[in-house]
């Protein structure tokens, strides 16, 4: 799966087709991921007794990753996602990264700390 936690996504088909929003989790294993505060349902919660209050919460639910695009860190546009390996960091070791297809630089990784 190309898209990871942390990523800038534009969601391209649905109900909230245009919009563009941050993933806040990946499910690698259903393709799937969850965008802030995009794809919401109202979820209607019975009382739990004394633990939890009853009403209707807004649930930010999983959208499949073949209706949304990565947005590129360089050049800020939706873009498909390309793997290359290059060499990175200050002791240039080659690794596979992710690519921007548009204009071919790479695709930084907001959860890991360089």
């Amino acid at each position: 799966m190309n898209i990871k936690k942390g990523d800038t996504v534009l969601i391209i088909t649905g109900k909230d087709r245009g919009k563009e929003g941050t993933v806040s989790r990946a499910l690698p294993q259903v393709n799937k991921v969850i965008i802030e505060g995009l794809n919401v349902v109202k979820k209607h919660i019975r009382p739990q007794g004394q633990t939890r209050q009853g009403g209707v919460i807004e649930k930010a639910m999983p959208i499949h990753v073949s209706n949304v695009m990565l947005k590129c860190t360089e050049c800020h546009e939706p873009t498909r996602v390309g793997h290359d390996r290059r060499p990175i960091g200050a002791d240039q070791k080659v690794r596979t990264v992710r690519v921007c297809k548009k204009c071919e630089k790479i695709i930084e990784d907001r959860t890991r700390s360089s």
